[in-house]
């Protein structure tokens, strides 16, 4: 099954849901399965996505709108970045760093707003969640159903589905969601100002799934996004894959030594300058084969993917509109490492 026609099914199967909760879980849990099999493109491009505010309910809502009409990436892939919004003193593209005397200005991530009904746009949602009027987008930070009680902590409500790539304004309430009906709670260890997570048993498997909110921030370092995943010093194991075993869907992971090298990468991170998002600048990056995703196992059971470019010697992490650019030496002896 390619990506096009995983959307339509996915598509169908969410229009087709009846009000049964049980129903919708198991078509959700079913598409879920059948996604992690999905081969991505051969062939990696640049997709545009756009983000739009929505100033009368004063909540960001974020709607990922893949522009089909150009270059395309694989889905999990989004480049998201916050068109003509504001992006504060930074320059699209460039490193975020004051010539004068080198200290780092921060890239401002706006909170993000409604598409506009452009019916020329094919869009397609990533996984959100509305809580307390702020949207969090599904985490590129993953942890096992078996592993999830453990960091399950105070119950926030559940959520409501109904969110699609067609909604406005009004269904963007609290907890309103693209994921159906799921209990929310806050999660043991993260500022829930930060993370969330949802959390669901069906037959006695749980199903778990962390949102991070990544707009609406201020960049200047690794401690106001990555700093917040508590990698430092809590890395138990690591695992890297290459460009081709990840656009294939070969999941070739080959383990790492948690070594010198990765904590003294770690702490280059501490120090990267952000790098504020831009289409060319995605394009530039994304148009490219020389990436590495790395897998970073923690001490609670989460793991955290980051995506490393080589020639640019920058991280991502997530779909967070910015970059960390990493002073050259460091990054290119950690990516020298992983082979």
């Amino acid at each position: 099954m390619n990506e096009q026609q995983f959307k339509q099914r996915y598509k169908k199967a969410v229009d087709q849901m009846k009000t049964d909760d049980q129903m919708k879980k198991r078509i959700e849990q079913n598409v879920n399965v059948q996604r992690q099999s999905t081969k991505r493109p051969r062939k990696s491009l640049y997709i545009a996505a756009s983000v739009v505010v929505a100033t009368s309910i004063g909540l960001a809502a974020p709607t990922v709108w893949q522009q089909w009409g150009g270059t395309t990436a694989p889905a999990k892939e989004t480049a998201l970045n916050s068109g003509e919004v504001n992006q504060g003193k930074v320059t699209k593209g460039k490193t975020a760093i004051k010539t004068e005397n080198s200290n780092i200005v921060p890239v401002e991530i706006p909170k993000t707003e409604l598409p506009s009904n452009d019916k020329n746009v094919k869009a397609d949602m990533i996984g959100l969640v509305v809580y307390h009027g702020n949207v969090y987008t599904e985490s590129a930070t993953t942890v096992d159903g078996a592993d999830a009680l453990s960091l399950r902590g105070e119950k926030l409500g559940k959520t409501t589905g109904g969110i699609h790539e067609r909604s406005g304004e009004d269904d963007y309430k609290e907890l309103a969601s693209t994921i159906g009906t799921a209990d929310i709670y806050t999660v043991k260890g993260y500022d829930s100002d930060f993370r969330i997570m949802s959390y669901t048993e069906i037959d006695g498997q749980v199903y778990a799934q962390l949102f991070d909110k990544t707009n609406g921030i201020s960049v200047s370092g690794l401690s106001d996004l990555l700093g917040k995943l508590n990698m430092k010093d809590h890395v138990t194991a690591a695992q890297w894959e290459s460009f081709d075993s990840w656009n294939n869907g070969l999941q070739q992971l080959q383990q790492f030594p948690v070594d010198d090298s990765l904590n003294n990468f770690i702490d280059a991170l501490s120090l990267a300058a952000p790098v504020a998002a831009s289409p060319e600048l995605d394009e530039r990056l994304y148009g490219r084969e020389d990436r590495k995703m790395i897998y970073l196992t923690l001490e609670d059971k989460t793991k955290v993917k980051l995506v490393l470019f080589g020639e640019e010697g920058m991280v991502r992490y997530g779909f967070a509109p910015v970059f960390f650019k990493v002073e050259q030496g460091a990054f290119q002896q950690f990516w020298n490492s992983l082979k």
